[in-house]
């Protein structure tokens, strides 16, 4: 290990001498300290800290009077070339190869171990994957600290599950629990019997959901028996008691009979919202802790120290939920993994997916990855034999989702011949009326906004901003009379005109969901509207005969499900510049359809979209067949998830030096990369591609066999770059999702 420098290794030279020339600074002479602990007195601390050649234990001395807070996992503040730096006890050790004296911690923030040793190795395997730093995946993982919480959470008895040793209690603060605190918070032994009761009763009354499909009874089954499976489900409705809130949280409560606890991820509050209410059916409310930022730092920590010490045993929350210390781990799962609100907005852009994948692994879990459809890496799971599929019967489907009606093929375009080129065909105004009769109608759209594009009306060409030629817009329902702005940079365009031809009058090149909601309004009076989209997204709406105008992913649940829905802009969605775009529209319109109600009750979908190979699968109601033919092309042509990929994005001259140094150590080790680059970095938007700035992106392609030897260089590389300082940084991101 090293002391608190940062180093990068030379054979002769001293540690602490390489430290304090590569940051320039002299030699620091280290001074006597403090009395040490008499057992275990070197603390090795993972410093937070963004630079990457410092994603490494540094080794402190412990001094006696931290001994006993000064635990693995706990929170210290140290010493560090200066400063004053926060960091985590990764261990404690015997001694220090440091090889001089060793500066102390400076203090422990609080005795409270928030990092857990699966969490610490779960972290360590996460950074490897993505080439990123440890630290960078811990501030997703542990939550910000709320003092007044520790405080009470060291006042429990070492009884309620708390593992803070009993040194770091006050001594007024170890008392027995009182009757009323023993109501409040269930022991693990008391929850654990409690959920195998609701199990038990699910088990019996609610397995008629999972008898529906292949391979569900034996799933919960294994589950109950104390067994570890890997499922891949596809449940067929989205409302209802048969809706995927209520298998999962059966799935939960069979994991929970067996003594263990659960961690489920869902996209966001709107899901975790039902998952909650599911699992408050089934299980005692004290088990189940909610872990989503949308709730404030406040609940979130409470919930995150229950799970903690054990007295909830189920975490459910967004994407940081996947690293929830939850004790005795039976089982991960992730709903809608193909949702882009899985992947971590900051470095290193971790998808919850791979998370749980690598936790499962680790500690030797059950795994569940449930959606209406199936992504393509899922899809890799199960061809690769480490997942087993958990779909419907033929009969099961027929029986339980709506009929689809395609208004693009050949006997709805002899019947209506102007439905290619109108936005709602006769057969969906039809569907909508008839529907409106029966109950709400949905229908799903793929933009926000009014007119979120506009384009000339003489050449068609896209209309731009004359300042910064983004594109031009109408946010506002004004009608002719709205002003053109830049989406961009908002300025108004009150006289614009074309570039091209010279033309001053615009059209429509999209229309929004606003615009869509009233031209429904228009068509259908004295029925309501309600819309759904950007800021204003609803989560339920009631069985009332009305139109729910949504953008794609906004969708309402409606209580008895909808009557019908209409499917529009599938074109414009499957059009989008990007390798996943019609993976992506497909799993939008069977969550959209898996809104509605059975044919047998009426329940019909209506799509205007072109394409037979994406609009097919709808039809015959088979996700799976589509992410086969998918998997299957991405590898002919060798490209994710067949492969995995790097991109290497800044400035082209660092760029290529980053990569011409990556390439040069992975030749000596025997691996030849595919790349491609530098390219530069393109903005696909409504109006076309759009360079963006002076930066250019090399992508690099390999195989996941050899996979832990490329991230390892990357990651040696991109530290080494850092310590160095000669050249400006390039972002480097893994297996991103919107890079081709």
């Amino acid at each position: 290990m090293a002391s608190d420098k940062a180093v990068q290794a030379e054979p002769d030279v001293p540690a602490a001498v390489q430290m304090s020339l590569l940051q320039g600074f002299p030699p620091r002479t280290p001074q006597a300290g403090p009395p040490l602990a008499a057992r275990l007195p070197v603390a090795r601390v993972l410093v937070e800290s963004p630079l990457p050649h410092l994603d490494r234990p540094f080794d402190y001395s412990v001094p006696a009077d931290l001994d006993d807070a000064a635990q693995a996992g706990v929170r210290v503040k140290v010493k560090f070339n200066g400063q004053e730096l926060g960091g985590f006890i990764m261990e404690r050790a015997a001694e220090s190869d440091a090889g001089h004296i060793l500066v102390p911690l400076h203090k422990v923030i609080s005795p409270v171990p928030v990092l857990t040793p699966a969490v610490r190795d779960l972290a360590s395997a996460v950074a490897a994957r993505y080439a990123g730093t440890v630290s960078d995946v811990l501030r997703a993982a542990v939550p910000p600290r709320v003092a007044r919480l520790e405080k009470e959470f060291l006042a429990r008895p070492s009884g309620a599950g708390a593992t803070v040793p009993e040194a770091a209690r006050p001594a007024s603060e170890t008392a027995e629990p009182t009757g009323a605190d023993t109501a409040a918070r269930p022991t693990r032994g008391t929850a654990a019997a409690s959920a195998g009761t609701a199990a038990g009763t699910a088990g019996s009354a609610g397995s008629a959901g999972w008898d529906a499909y292949r391979n569900g009874e034996a799933f919960l089954r294994h589950l109950k028996d104390g067994g570890s499976p890997h499922a891949v489900f596809s449940p067929l409705q989205g409302f209802g008691r048969a809706a995927w809130p209520r298998l999962v949280a059966e799935a939960v409560a069979a994991v929970r009979a067996s003594g263990r606890g659960a961690v489920v991820v869902v996209p966001d509050h709107r899901d975790l919202d039902r998952l909650e209410q599911a699992l408050a059916v089934l299980l005692p409310v004290g088990d189940i802790a909610r872990l989503t930022a949308d709730d404030g730092p406040t609940p979130r920590y409470r919930n995150f120290l229950r799970v903690l010490d054990g007295s909830a045993r189920v975490a459910i929350g967004t994407r940081s939920a996947a690293f929830a210390p939850v004790r005795d781990l039976g089982l991960v799962a992730c709903w809608d993994d193909g949702n882009d609100l899985h992947i971590e907005q900051r470095a290193p852009y971790a998808h919850t997916r791979d998370v749980l994948l690598l936790r499962a692994g680790q500690e030797g879990t059950a795994c569940l990855m449930a959606a209406h459809t199936r992504s393509t890496e899922v899809q890799r799971l199960v061809e690769t034999g480490w997942a087993t599929p958990v779909d419907a019967e033929r009969t099961a489907i027929r029986s339980t989702v709506p009929r689809v009606l395609n208004t693009a093929d050949s006997f709805e375009q002899e019947r209506d011949p102007l439905a290619r080129i109108a936005r709602l065909p006769g057969a969906a105004w039809r569907a909508a009326k008839d529907g409106l009769e029966r109950g709400p109608v949905l229908v799903q759209v793929a933009r926000a906004g009014y007119a979120p594009s506009l384009a000339c009306e003489t050449c068609r060409e896209a209309a731009r901003c004359g300042s910064c030629q983004g594109p031009l817009a109408v946010a506002g329902a004004s009608g002719s009379a709205a002003m053109p702005q830049c989406r961009w940079c908002s300025t108004p365009a009150p006289d614009w005109h074309c570039s091209h031809c010279g033309g001053r009058r615009l059209r429509k090149g999209a229309t929004g969901v606003m615009r869509t909601a009233e031209e429904l309004g228009r068509a259908f009076p004295g029925k309501a509207v309600v819309t759904s989209s950007g800021d204003h997204v609803k989560t339920e709406v009631g069985n009332a005969k009305a139109l729910v105008v949504a953008t794609v992913g906004a969708e309402p649940v409606a209580d008895g499900g909808y009557a019908a829905a209409l499917l529009l802009d599938g074109d414009s969605l499957l059009r989008r510049e990007n390798l996943r775009a019609g993976e992506d529209t497909v799993r939008r319109w069977f969550n959209a359809a898996a809104l509605v109600r059975p044919a047998s009750e009426g329940g019909l979908v209506v799509i205007t979209a072109a394409d037979t190979a994406a609009v097919g699968a709808l039809l015959r109601w088979d996700p799976a067949g589509y992410a086969q033919r998918e998997l299957a092309l991405r590898v002919e042509l060798q490209l994710p998830p067949a492969v995995r990929i790097a991109s290497v994005t800044g400035p082209r001259t660092a760029v290529v030096h980053f990569t011409a140094g990556v390439e040069k150590q992975l030749e000596a080790a025997g691996v030849a990369l595919r790349t491609a680059g530098p390219a530069p970095v393109l903005l696909v938007g409504a109006a076309g591609p759009q360079r963006v700035g002076e930066d250019v992106r090399t992508l690099l392609f390999f195989p996941y066999g050899q996979a832990a030897t490329v991230t390892r260089v990357l990651r040696a590389a991109r530290a080494a770059a850092a310590a160095k300082r000669s050249e400006e940084p390039v972002q480097l991101r893994l297996d991103g999702v919107d890079v081709l």
